[in-house]
């Protein structure tokens, strides 16, 4: 089951690489607009925001990517602890945008449904 849980949180983890890639690197692209539905003015109005936003997605996949390598390479505790608190973090993130944004709630479900997964199944795993 852990196994099962550390490919899960790789995945969100390579999800979460792309959303920053979108928010902080292309943000302006009609790539991003197609992805997010914005408009060339709201993309350069919010572009700062994006880019700082797309940071936050960055670092949560660099501590899941940590946790696994950290997991693998025999501390257990200590990389199921990053693992935990990134896919946690990615979450709780998805869950606000499901509770605040009905016409975000799509997105919510697809940004948060690995993460959920992988904790859930990761705190089974270590419990049994």
């Amino acid at each position: 089951m852990i196994q099962v849980a550390l490919v899960l949180a790789v995945l969100a983890a390579l999800l979460h690489v792309f959303i920053f890639y979108l928010e902080s690197i292309v943000w302006t692209s009609p790539q991003a607009s197609a992805v997010f539905g914005h408009d060339a003015a709201s993309a350069e109005a919010t572009r700062e925001l994006a880019f700082n936003q797309g940071f936050y997605n960055l670092f949560l996949a660099v501590a899941v990517f940590a946790g696994v390598a950290i997991y693998l390479a025999g501390q257990e505790a200590v990389g199921a602890t990053l693992v935990l608190t990134g896919t946690a973090s990615m979450a709780a993130a998805a869950l606000v945008l499901l509770l605040s944004s009905a016409s975000h709630r799509a997105a919510a479900v697809k940004q948060g449904t690995l993460p959920t997964a992988a904790a859930i199944l990761l705190v089974m795993g270590l419990a049994f």
